[in-house]
């Protein structure tokens, strides 16, 4: 693309309008009647995970498995972008991959997931609470969460779509062209394709700003219990700002520059914190807990992953397994577009292993490490949170666990930076990923990338100043968003796939005729 971008303004006039409209009239609404909001946005949330809950559950897996049919066939071949070379190394091309898919909320709930699992057993499983039999099925449900389901429909047949369409046909790289296979030219100019554009912003900013605004309240919660600070606002809007600055400045420097640096930053220090739990913690319980668990979601892959409101408690759907997975579909489209990006030179097959087997298997061992250690020292009677976690409060949960480990409170604050260096690393490749939806390619203005990045800090500053509660009632919007945004993702299914082959058909047409 050769167009312009510093004369775009902030991008598509509707966009902008819908999008900053729903976060001004969700902060006006919310000073005016915060219960009320809370009250709608809730009742909107149950109704959603109540009719729409199996439906997002059917779309993740059916995703990962035409995914992976996808990328093992003679079609996964066909390189992203038309260039014979990578253009980022493999190293920082999976770093990115692994924090901004995983972002905050894999660490925040690290820790805390496994353990609630293993205190109140999923109803996919039969094992008591609290017992040797308990620990496989309660990091198996934790695995399903955030496993191979969710990192598969958040970069891969929708990458496809859009590389495809981009690189190949010259469309806008903007969820809209995620439906160009299918209604053709005429949406990429209309104002439904806007309208397209701007729900997919909005989920993407539901899903954002309440990550920013745990990760200000949980640090400010661990810097006032390890270095005796005064926990609040003061202290959490701190800290909000310089989040914000550090995830601004990345996203002004662009994707080689300080996008690879936060992520390869990230990678590096949770290498090392992997390898202090693993040599001076419980490794035997580690490895026998790993393979373990890991057996157990692999062999109940299918059971874990479609038990319903039928078979289990509707709160648990709810705030479990329809949460998680509509948070990932509000994600999807400019998740996609992210790995679009930064794929060119990679082939199909490359990219969906990376993306829906790598990730989530890393992912998996992550999990094991922080909530296997929460299981172990809980067992041993170092810790009860019992009480903490039937009352959803992870970052109590995620720093007791953290404090428990070798290196005590110095390995509680470098997970606490590692979370920190997780949020800000979402915080600009998504405010890179909107301002490329802005402008319809992948080399925005940089002061959208900063306009976009200051709006949902802002946005977590008021709400935080409001209290935390309005942060989640902001993240259960995302249930609601994810709504329309899985009708957008839905032709991927069979999109995905056509348009594989016909990239590798180009491909193979193109080196014949060489």
């Amino acid at each position: 693309m050769t167009k312009d971008s510093s004369k775009q303004g902030l991008g598509d006039p509707i966009v902008v309008v819908l999008t900053i409209g729903f976060i001004v009239a969700f902060l006006g609404l919310s000073l005016w009647n915060m219960n009320a909001v809370a009250d709608l946005i809730s009742a909107g949330f149950a109704w959603t995970a109540q009719y729409f809950g199996s439906f997002f559950q059917l779309l993740l897996l059916l995703t990962f498995i035409i995914a992976i049919l996808t990328a093992f066939s003679r079609y996964g071949s066909a390189r992203i972008g038309s260039i014979a070379e990578p253009e980022i190394s493999t190293f920082r091309w999976l770093s990115m991959i692994l924090c901004t898919l995983l972002a905050g909320g894999g660490v925040f709930f690290a820790a805390g997931e496994p353990l609630y699992h293993y205190l109140i057993p999923p109803p996919a499983s039969s094992a008591p609470a609290k017992t040797a039999e308990a620990i496989a099925p309660a990091l198996a449900q934790s695995f399903m969460h955030w496993g191979f389901l969710a990192w598969a429909v958040l970069g891969s047949l929708s990458a496809i779509v859009l590389s495809y369409s981009h690189y190949v046909k010259g469309k806008p790289l903007q969820p809209r062209t995620l439906l160009y296979p299918v209604v053709g030219e005429k949406l990429l100019k209309g104002w439904l394709g806007s309208v397209i554009d701007a729900c997919c912003v909005i989920a993407v900013v539901a899903g954002t700003v309440g990550p920013i605004g745990f990760l200000a309240t949980q640090v400010s919660y661990g810097l006032s219990e390890l270095f005796g600070a005064t926990n609040g606002i003061a202290l959490q809007l701190t800290i909000l700002m310089v989040l914000a600055a550090v995830y601004m400045i990345s996203a002004l420097t662009g994707i080689h520059k300080g996008i690879q640096f936060l992520s390869r930053m990230n990678v590096y220090l949770a290498l090392i914190i992997a390898a202090i739990i693993i040599i001076f913690g419980p490794t035997l319980f580690f490895a026998n807990s790993y393979l373990q668990g890991l057996g157990h979601y692999i062999n109940g892959f299918f059971s874990i992953a479609t038990v319903t409101a039928q078979t289990a408690p509707g709160w648990w759907m709810q705030w479990w397994t329809v949460f998680f997975f509509a948070w990932f579909i509000g994600y999807t489209p400019l998740m996609a577009i992210f790995v679009a990006r930064i794929s060119k030179g990679r082939t199909i097959r490359e990219m969906i292993i990376s993306v829906a087997i790598i990730a989530p298997l890393v992912t998996t061992l992550w999990f094991t490490l922080l909530g296997g250690s929460g299981i172990y020292y809980q067992s041993e009677g170092l810790f009860d949170l019992t009480a903490s976690l039937t009352n959803f409060e992870f970052d109590v949960a995620t720093l007791t666990v953290a404090q428990a480990l070798p290196g005590g409170k110095y390995m509680a604050a470098a997970i606490l930076l590692l979370t920190t260096v997780f949020v800000a690393t979402t915080g600009d490749s998504m405010s890179y990923s909107i301002a490329m939806v802005g402008a319809g390619h992948e080399q925005p203005n940089r002061w959208i990338r900063l306009f976009w990045g200051g709006a949902m800090a802002v946005m977590a500053a008021v709400l935080l100043n409001m209290g935390s509660g309005q942060i989640g009632v902001l993240q259960q919007f995302i249930v609601i968003t994810a709504l329309p945004v899985s009708l957008i993702i839905l032709p991927t299914l069979w999109t995905g796939p056509q348009t594989a082959k016909a990239m590798w058909q180009q491909q193979v047409t193109l080196e014949q005729q060489n």
